[in-house]
């Protein structure tokens, strides 16, 4: 017999995750959590910074959707970003963002994603309808920054995500200068498949609290 979603008993509800979180992720397919969510999304549910070690495949990506997911969809917030996810490439932004509008299916939060090697346009209009989430690649956030289309002043939860993707395809001052606009108070999360002493360098940048997680 099937156990039901909801059932406390079940892995994911035991998280601590909300009954409109759990919903979006049984219709998206998930039922059983991975090493890395089990460590992770109490972590980040508790508010803490975390430095995640993890490779692509592992289940990095719902570990910090489903808690951004679950804390701005206890409020709206008219006309401000609230969480700002950054990574390396459009595919992987894209990945994100789609998996963040099938968990979030049930609530009421909406996500934009900003990607270079395409027309600005439509990503432009996109953030006209005033996201609560922003996945983006650095060069095309920065871009539009620079043109004051977007901002991150509002921001309550930072995740770089591939971060020794984003050093080694030269990323790393787009990334410092994107940081430095978002508020001193917020959750800061990185994920990193090696944690070099710049990928901590990088993290000590962005915030003065760290708990780190080591996952191999």
């Amino acid at each position: 017999m099937n156990r039901d979603i909801y059932d406390t008993s079940t892995d994911f509800a035991q998280l601590g995750l909300r009954s409109s979180v759990l919903k979006g992720l049984k219709e998206a397919g998930f039922e059983q959590h991975t090493d890395i969510q089990a460590k992770l999304i109490p972590a980040l549910l508790n508010g803490d910074d975390v430095i995640g070690q993890a490779k692509t495949g592992t289940g990095k990506t719902a570990a910090f959707a489903l808690p951004i997911l679950q804390r701005l969809g206890k409020r709206r917030e008219k006309g401000a970003i609230r969480a700002l996810i950054l990574t390396p490439t459009r595919e992987l932004a894209l990945q994100i963002d789609a998996s963040l509008r099938h968990y979030g299916r049930h609530l009421p939060l909406r996500s934009a994603v900003l990607l270079g090697g395409v027309p600005a346009a439509a990503q432009i209009r996109a953030l006209r309808h005033n996201p609560d989430l922003l996945v983006a690649t650095p060069g095309r956030l920065l871009d539009l920054m620079q043109q004051k289309i977007v901002r991150q002043d509002k921001v309550e939860m930072l995740v770089l995500d591939e971060a020794d993707r984003m050093l080694d395809m030269g990323f790393v001052q787009d990334v410092r200068r994107i940081v430095a606009t978002t508020p001193k108070q917020r959750q800061t999360l990185l994920f990193s498949a090696t944690l070099s002493r710049e990928i901590i360098d990088l993290e000590a940048s962005c915030t003065a609290t760290v708990s780190y997680t080591h996952l191999r």
